[in-house]
């Protein structure tokens, strides 16, 4: 009777280790799907930074000149305020500076958000890498 008990907690007890293995590999396997998922996203983001630069200096650039031609145009208009085709060539010129502003700003925040965004991605990147690297790397504990 005792043989029978000894062996049948014998045999749980490897029944639980073989499960907890198992557990602790399907963990790990999901964390390394989950990182590759992250990696490529990271690297699809990091492949717009330069588009998204490129695409706020253009703003930027196509701000400046509105504003200057809206202030030519103000300047043209102060020397003949009377003049109605002058006064109509000044309120579009200011129309136009507004809205490149406007469009400026927009990309600058999309660069941010973008530059936010992997930023956040690195992050959990990492944080699932320190997660994996218990599983993979055992634990050496030195007891005095």
């Amino acid at each position: 009777m005792t043989k029978k008990l000894l062996l049948t907690f014998i045999g749980l007890l490897f029944i639980c280790v073989s499960i907890s293995a198992q557990k602790a590999n399907t963990d790990s396997l999901s964390l390394v799907s989950k990182i590759s998922e992250d990696q490529l996203k990271l690297g699809k983001l990091q492949n717009q930074v330069e588009q998204k630069t490129q695409n706020k200096q253009d703003a930027s650039q196509q701000a400046q000149k509105s504003a200057d031609a809206n202030s030519t145009a103000a300047g043209k208009l102060s020397d003949h305020p009377e003049d109605k085709k002058l006064a109509r060539s000044a309120d579009n010129k200011a129309g136009s500076a507004k809205s490149d502003s406007k469009n400026a700003r927009k990309e600058s925040s999309s660069l941010d958000k973008l530059n936010v965004d992997i930023q956040d991605l690195k992050n959990k990147i990492a944080a699932n890498q320190v997660k994996l690297d218990k599983y993979v790397k055992p634990e050496v504990r030195i007891e005095p």
